[in-house]
Order: C-alpha cells, then sequence, then structure tokens
C-alpha cells in the first residue's frame, strides 16, 4: 500500500470517529521523518481540541488500525491539534478562514511575488483572491500554491 492510499485508509477509519463526537477531521498524513514512520491526525473542534480530545481519537483510532493491519511498515501515531498557523488545504479550509491573513508560498513566482503575507478575500473553484498590501488584488489557483497557511496577525 503506498502512502497516499495509507492516508485515505486511515482518513476512512478515523471519519466516524471525529463525527461522532463533533470534531472536524483536518488532515491525515503518513511521513517518514529520520528511521521513522509517523501517521499523523490533525483534529479541531470549534472551541478547539484538548488533549483528552486527542486521546480519545487515538486510543478508538487505534483499535481500529490494529484490527485492519494495512500498514507494514513499523509507525507511531499521533493525534493532535493543527495549531494556529496550519496549512489551509481543503475548501472548507479556505471558505472558513475568509478574512484572515495567510502566508503564501507560489511554486513560481506571479506579478513579481513567490512569498508574501496577504488577506484571503475569497474562494471559488480552486481559485484564491487575496488582498495585498496598497489594495491590489491577486488571483492565484490551488494548483499555484505551494504552502498556504494562517498567519499571525
Amino acid at each position: 500500500m503506498n502512502k497516499r492510499d495509507i492516508e485515505l485508509k486511515t482518513e476512512e477509519l478515523v471519519t466516524p470517529i471525529v463525527n461522532e463526537n463533533h470534531f472536524e477531521l483536518v488532515d491525515v498524513e503518513y511521513v517518514k521523518e529520520g528511521a521513522n514512520w509517523y501517521l499523523r491526525v490533525y483534529v479541531d473542534k470549534d472551541n478547539g481540541i484538548d488533549i483528552d480530545d486527542c486521546v480519545l481519537v487515538s486510543r478508538t483510532l487505534e483499535e481500529k488500525l490494529d484490527a485492519e493491519d494495512f500498514i507494514e511498515d513499523a509507525y507511531i501515531l499521533e493525534v493532535s491539534s493543527p495549531g494556529l498557523t496550519r496549512p489551509l488545504k481543503k475548501e472548507k479550509d479556505f471558505l472558513r478562514n475568509i478574512g484572515k491573513l495567510v502566508e503564501v508560498k507560489l511554486y513560481k513566482q506571479k506579478d513579481g511575488l513567490k512569498e508574501f503575507t496577504a488577506r484571503l478575500n475569497g474562494y471559488e473553484n480552486h481559485q484564491l483572491t487575496l488582498a495585498l498590501e496598497n489594495d491590489r488584488k491577486l488571483q492565484v489557483t490551488e494548483k499555484e500554491i505551494a504552502m498556504i497557511r494562517l498567519a499571525f496577525e
């Protein structure tokens, strides 16, 4: 099973757990760092996730992962909050954060910019409208973005 398949299967297993507890599944990633593989699950809720919420999801998911046993490598399961500067990845992330300040890195320079901070003014059909300084607007597609995350205000 490849990395993406592991992430998708984990997402399938954890979704009922987060829905049942009125949490939001933000992201699932399976990454190798040094000699270790990590299966990371990021969850959130309206007033923020706490350690007890993470433990609940972790224990329940761990049982399901053990029962399914589809990951060949040894790995470390981590369930946590996405943090204040979390990356925006899904349509719901963009829509929920309209009006907020974001840090953006593009794959290629556009209108003289490659890395910048802007206000997310709109999102429609995989295209973002960003407000830069001096009332300048920039339109970028999701495919042009290497990384976008909330910025500190």
